[in-house]
């Protein structure tokens, strides 16, 4: 089940945004909860991050944003994660499947989302989902701690 994510929910998407196997591959590198709640507030602000629950508890996140104006009928997915101790239960593919449904219900005809080249798993995912490689960010992305920047797969699903 989804439902738009609140300030009380702070502690259980910290704990799974930091989480070693899933903070990799978000947007910010590990930090203490204090510096988190800026990110946190800015995700709530947008009224387009989500929470998945499964039996009562937060199993995963994502954020579905759509783009103003011209491209009012695209969408960005991102900010997505499944809790790494509920993986191979289906949850992301839930989760992910509701979110796409839930957009083109509401005239979405293209949801964007980048994923990095090194996160094998989620690439077969999407790929799996119908959405297409359209490009790639080369050398985009870069963790503390890497000496070097690795790409990020920029990825489309369109509806007729």
């Amino acid at each position: 089940m989804r439902r738009l994510a609140t300030p009380e929910d702070i502690g259980t998407v910290f704990s799974l945004y930091m989480h070693e196997k899933v903070v990799p591959f978000l947007g910010y590198d590990p930090m203490p909860l204090e510096d988190f709640r800026a990110i946190y507030r800015q995700l709530l602000a947008g009224q387009d991050f989500f929470v998945y629950e499964r039996n009562g508890k937060i199993a995963g996140f994502y954020r579905a944003a759509r783009y103003p104006g011209r491209v009012r009928h695209v969408a960005s997915l991102g900010t997505l994660a499944v809790d790494p101790a509920l993986h191979g239960q289906g949850i992301a593919l839930a989760m992910v499947t509701d979110a796409i449904d839930r957009l083109k219900a509401d005239g979405v005809k293209r949801i964007e989302l980048i994923v990095e080249s090194d996160n094998a798993p989620a690439l077969r995912f999407y790929d799996k989902l119908g959405f297409e490689r359209e490009g790639t960010l080369r050398k985009f992305y870069k963790r503390a701690g890497d000496a070097q920047a690795i790409d990020d797969h920029f990825m489309a699903l369109l509806f007729d």
